[in-house]
């Protein structure tokens, strides 16, 4: 899943559980659950494409994660503290941040590397354009859910 699609959901938790002690690895298992969907993401093409548009595309997609998210905050969820927020953004999408270093500095060492091949047993890729429809409308289905309930 896009780092969008995770921050998104690390968002949601924030504003429905506001005890971090739960919050924060049900954040972490989302990450998880929420590749096995499958999905798009930056990394799917990056072994065909240059680094530069691999390294572009994936800070775009971390910026208007956390753009997205705050719009969200403020617009559904506006009680919900924005530094608790951000953690459980970054929780939710630690399992990336941890393998950023094997896959932009080919970094093959511990901790980097397990972490990707746990990733990889979870992850369920589907190009362009139905790996991005699925994620659009599966993370805005779970934030209509979650408004409404």
């Amino acid at each position: 899943m896009t780092a969008t699609g995770h921050a998104l959901i690390g968002t949601v938790i924030a504003a429905k559980i506001g005890n971090p002690t739960l919050a924060a690895p049900i954040a972490l298992a989302s990450h998880f659950v929420a590749d096995a969907f499958p999905h798009w993401d930056t990394a799917y093409h990056r072994k065909q494409e240059s680094k530069q548009k691999f390294v572009v595309q994936t800070v775009t997609d971390l910026v208007l994660g956390f753009l997205l998210s705050y719009l969200v905050i403020r617009f559904f969820f506006p009680s919900t503290n924005l530094l608790y927020a951000f953690v459980m953004i970054i929780i939710a999408q630690s399992p990336d941040w941890l393998t950023a270093p094997y896959l932009f500095l080919n970094w093959d060492f511990a901790p980097f590397t397990w972490v990707y091949r746990l990733q990889k047993k979870f992850n369920v890729e589907l190009d362009l354009p139905w790996g991005f429809v699925n994620q659009v409308i599966a993370v805005t289905a779970l934030i209509l859910l979650v408004k409404i309930f």
